[in-house]
């Protein structure tokens, strides 16, 4: 390792394609300043490597793209050859060449698939396979393991055969997951995905047996089996799988005798074994256990050969988690590229730390989280909620001051900081008695910010990224946008569970250097939400048009127009304040996706009802409406976690009849849709219960109908427990009461969701008179304040002051402002109208749900089937294709490849659709037209008084799912071009040529439109053209799943007409 340049570059061989290999790369790149290696990168499968860690979330999106780690240019711009889909055989360590075979070619011969790579130095990071046991039945059809694109492509396929054979009357069959840990839990939630029945078995006693202890695994196994109703079968060892050629796995045999019947398929996720088997061949030294054996170095039995990630045995460890793997490629980067071999440095072992979410759960484990490892007397300290499914279990030393260990379930909020005292267990004692590190600082203010942390805390577990890395890089390259952050320090490009710490970060030094944090709230907007909402309070605005002319940081360009951010926002701020009908006059147009038809829109395109049902009492006459209206409209029916009944499947132009029948009930909204009040939640109080000491019922429900439909900047759930045993679970709302002997306490900021969080106390054994005064001004502050979307939890964290200063303002009157907080909430409370009661009764109103703007006549969009009873709907099961940036997985799906070549034929004519009065200004509608929908859209330009209409017409299906949506999206502009949202996904389209300008390789068909004397035209060919192009029925998924429309399942569009 010479200081000199030398003049002939050294070959790296890296064999293995995946992350760590990958990572490797990265890193030689970087410290290889003098470019003194060439490199070569050896892969097996077809594509270029991609995140494992995420493989679950390909069955939601189906695309490859979306899991790749780096840009297809990488390996050009860094000057790595890449060779995919060939197999290194043997590693010559004597000549220092690698024999490599090309995969995937049958016709070619032996001698022509082979070929050598020389090598200067070779890096082995093949990785692990998993573990399939050597039992009978193994290699039938329908077994399978979870572990690579192609074995997820193969599960998929299976499933949707199995969903298609059942939909269609076939017997019920069940896929076995075998294994009960990390790979095997997100298997399971994917094969649950795919429609097909699940039950995980399971060698052990318990769930996760390496990351938790039996108590964290029961919150865990009580989740899944009641949040997706997955079986999980304990102390079951398989001993053969049972089946034929022709009919592939049929059942399973245990070894306690046991019989497992009806079963179409069989996953195993038992565990990984190391890749050595090149190892082998090569004549390298392997651990007893398997693994390539290597030394602190990296470095293997023979010279320059080196070994990295799970492949690799390290003090008779082997490690399956990406982040050691990481830290491997790391030290022999640095290593490569020291100047002398006393530099070097050696490879301590990985930390094995796990933070993860498994089926919506959060779970966590550091350090020594098992009795059994632990070296030094210790006391563990546990807390265990089963009501808000948070079990916590921290072990310290005897004498309290190091932290040991520990295990998180449910809530892994406080993950990072344990870490951090854990690893600085033998240089800093503990500042805080165990107590208080397990639960948090009475009063609140417990320092558990990731802004409280220091410098050497981890952000980044995945890429070993700290705070004080991440504010370095901040600093030194003055970086300003979060995605330069994710880019230049390298995080969040792994689980993704970092980026809320790292925009946390990113916000505070800006802040701490005097750079102005950008809150504009978009291109059109110059100002917070929060600033927008005094404006409007201050200037009395009524409209968004007034609003973005007076305002907006284009006020004299008339191709502003405003957006899908800024539309919704204002449209919350004037309801918030005046309280008026958000479908009234220009405020429709301005309503996102939910609230533009006053109800849940769901994937399939049609709609969700949900009546308001106030702290969860109702009657058994309203029980019976509820279900005779799901049956007459046949709806699908389920009781919420809000202790309410939603109604699933309902289509736009159904909507007002269905209320109307809830109505006539004395049901009203229950606002589901709206950034807005949801529910109230209770337990039965005095009432009922013997340990109860308020009326919950009675005070949840006064609750909820006094804040029922006040709009916000997100949404609002309350509870109300009568006694400390906290059935409703108050603590997990934005606002809370928990009944005392003489009062409630008072809890506000806290949420459930991706990142739960305890409410936090704000007053304490308070009459239910000044409660509600205390709620009456919390909500308006948060209202006046809050930033757009920000749940309260959030709001109060970067409040300055927290909890104290929220106490200073709502209970002291500190800014002088109760008053007017009083009075606008007593204002919203007065002025309340049930939304659904004024559209039934405005035939106005009610027309604004009609299917299509020139027709009565309606259109079948989505096919619905049965299941447990129920219908539900088909939806399009695609096949993914490499380089699909579409979620079906469809090289171009959208029926438009050349977005004007059906406006170009020659054979076409102006064909009216109605008065320009059926369409809304600034805004969209449906139409049919022979068995196609359309959408028409118009955008109104004012210059110095002078009013210009623009017409658009685009076909009425979004391209990214073949949901017929796009006339319900927001119009607006991107820098001048008008587009429109897709209200499904937020997809944004250029009106006038149809291209996506979110990114995406997608278009639409676009039409030429025009108003001539009030009418409408729009320029089309005959409806037979349109028709064999557009026509809904070929994009409605038919019972028991659809590969996907057959015009475009196989290849890129061509149109030859």
């Amino acid at each position: 390792m010479a200081d000199a340049v030398p003049t002939k570059k050294e070959v790296v061989v890296v064999v293995g394609n995946g992350m760590v290999g990958h990572r490797f790369l990265e890193r030689l790149r970087k410290y290889d300043t003098s470019k003194r290696y060439a490199l070569v990168s050896i892969g097996e499968e077809p594509i270029q490597h991609y995140n494992r860690m995420l493989l679950t979330e390909y069955f939601e999106h189906l695309s490859i793209d979306k899991l790749k780690l780096a840009p297809p240019n990488w390996y050009a711009e860094n000057e790595v050859d890449l060779l995919t889909n060939a197999q290194v055989l043997a590693i010559d360590t004597a000549n220092k060449k690698v024999l490599c075979q090309r995969l995937g070619d049958e016709n070619a011969s032996k001698g022509e698939l082979q070929f050598e790579v020389p090598y200067n130095r070779v890096v082995i990071a093949t990785g692990a396979s998993a573990l399939v046991p050597r039992l009978p039945g193994t290699s039938l059809r329908g077994v399978f393991v979870y572990r690579s694109i192609a074995d997820l492509n193969n599960i998929i396929a299976h499933g949707e055969q199995q969903a298609k054979l059942e939909a269609a009357g076939g017997p019920k069959k069940y896929a076995l997951v075998v294994g009960g840990g990390l790979l095997g839990l997100e298997a399971a939630k994917a094969v649950h995905d795919l429609k097909v029945a699940v039950r995980v078995i399971n060698r052990g006693t318990q769930l996760m047996s390496r990351q938790l202890d039996a108590d964290g695994a029961k919150v865990l196994h009580n989740e899944i089996v009641n949040k997706f109703g997955i079986d999980v079968l304990y102390d079951k060892s398989t001993q053969e799988i049972l089946g034929s050629e022709e009919n592939g796995v049929e059942a399973v045999q245990f070894t306690n005798g046991e019989r497992f019947d009806d079963v179409c398929m069989i996953i195993f996720a038992t565990g990984i074994k190391p890749r050595d088997e090149l190892a082998h061949s090569s004549g390298l030294e392997l651990a007893k256990r398997g693994g390539i054996l290597i030394n602190d170095y990296l470095e293997c039995s023979a010279p320059s050969v080196y070994a990295l990630g799970e492949c690799i045995s390290h003090r008779n460890f082997t490690y399956g988690l990406v982040a050691p793997g990481y830290e491997m490629a790391d030290t022999l980067a640095k290593n490569f590229t020291c100047r002398s071999p006393e530099d070097r440095i050696a490879f301590p072992g990985g930390d094995v730390s796990t933070k993860l979410k498994l089926m919506g759960m959060e779970v966590g484990s550091f350090g020594d989280y098992f009795p059994e490892f632990i070296k030094e007397p210790f006391e563990a300290l546990t807390y265990n909620n089963p009501l808000e499914k948070v079990y916590k279990k921290l072990f310290f030393s005897a004498d309290g001051k190091k932290l040991l260990g520990g295990i998180l379930v449910g809530d892994t909020s406080d993950f990072v900081r344990l870490s951090l005292m854990y690893k600085q267990k033998d240089t800093k004692p503990l500042e805080d008695p165990p107590n208080e590190i397990l639960l948090g600082k009475r009063g609140g203010g417990d320092g558990n910010s990731v802004l409280d942390l220091p410098d050497e805390a981890q952000v980044c577990s995945c890429n070993n990224v700290s705070k004080g890395d991440i504010c370095k890089a901040i600093k030194e390259k003055k970086l300003t946008k979060l995605g330069d952050v994710k880019k230049v320090c390298n995080v969040g490009t792994g689980c993704g569970g970092c980026i809320p710490m790292v925009k946390d970060i990113l916000e505070a030094e800006l802040a701490a250097a005097g750079t102005a944090v950008d809150k504009s709230l978009c291109e059109h907007f110059a100002y917070s939400r929060q600033e927008l909402y005094q404006i409007i309070q201050v200037e009395q605005y009524s409209t968004f048009a007034e609003v973005l002319a007076k305002h907006g940081r284009k006020q004299h360009d008339p191709r502003s127009y405003g957006c899908e951010i800024c539309k919704p926002t204002v449209a919350s701020i004037l309801a918030s304040l005046q309280n008026g009908h958000i479908l009234k006059g220009d405020r429709a147009p301005l309503q996102d996706s939910n609230d533009r038809f006053l109800a849940n829109l769901q994937k399939s395109g049609q709609f969700s009802v949900v009546p308001r049902v106030a702290g969860g009492e109702i009657t058994p006459d309203k029980l019976i409406v509820l279900g005779q209206v799901a049956k007459k409209f046949d709806l699908y029916t389920k009781i919420t976690g809000g202790q309410r009944v939603d109604l699933f499947g309902a289509q736009k132009q159904g909507l007002p009849e269905i209320w109307r029948m809830l109505v006539e009930a004395g049901f009203e909204s229950g606002h589901a849709y709206g950034k807005s009040l949801r529910t109230v939640k209770s337990c039965v109080g005095t009432t009922w219960c013997r340990y109860g000491q308020q009326d919950s019922v009675g005070f949840a429900i006064f609750l909820e109908n006094r804040y029922r439909g006040i709009r916000s900047p997100h949404k609002l759930k309350g509870g109300v427990s009568g006694c400390t045993r906290e059935c409703a679970e108050a603590r997990g709302k934005d606002f809370g009461c928990i009944a005392t002997d003489t009062g409630y306490n008072v809890y506000v900021g806290g949420n459930g969701g991706t990142n739960p969080r305890h409410a936090t106390l704000l007053a304490s054994d308070v009459p239910q008179d000044l409660a509600v005064k205390y709620l009456d001004r919390y909500i308006m502050y948060y209202i006046m304040t809050a930033d757009r979307l920000q749940r309260t939890s959030k709001w109060l964290d970067t409040l300055e002051g927290g909890i104290e200063q929220l106490r200073r303002v709502v209970m002291q009157d500190s800014l002088g402002i109760c008053a007017t907080l009083e009075k606008q909430m007593s204002y919203l409370v007065g002025t309340y109208e049930c939304e659904w009661k004024k559209v039934i009764e405005s035939p106005e109103l009610m027309a604004q749900f009609a299917q299509f703007k020139n027709t009565s006549e309606t259109q079948k969009e989505v096919q619905m089937h049965t299941v447990r009873d129920q219908r539900m709907p088909t939806t399009f099961v695609a096949k993914a294709k490499s380089g699909s940036s579409s979620p079906t997985g469809i090289e171009s799906s959208s029926p438009a490849s050349s977005s004007s070549i059906l406006a170009d034929l020659d054979d076409t004519e102006w064909v009216s659709f109605g008065s320009k009065d059926l369409f809304d200004a600034n805004g969209g509608g449906a139409v049919l037209y022979g068995e196609s929908q359309l959408a028409i859209f118009n955008i109104v330009e004012s210059c110095n008084g002078i009013e210009k209409v623009s017409w658009f017409a685009t076909q009425n299906m979004c391209p990214f799912d073949h949901s017929f949506v796009l006339a319900q999206g927001i119009v607006g502009d991107l820098d001048g071009r008008p587009k429109v949202a897709c209200p499904m996904h937020k997809r944004n389209y250029d009106l006038a040529d149809g291209c996506c300008l979110s990114g995406d390789d997608l278009r639409l068909q676009t039409f030429e439109a025009k108003e001539e004397d009030g009418t409408i035209y729009v320029l089309l060919p005959p409806t037979d053209v349109v028709d064999a192009r557009l026509a809904t029925s070929k994009f409605v998924a038919q019972e028991g799943g659809s590969p996907a429309p057959p015009e475009v399942a196989a290849a890129p569009v061509t149109l030859d007409w």
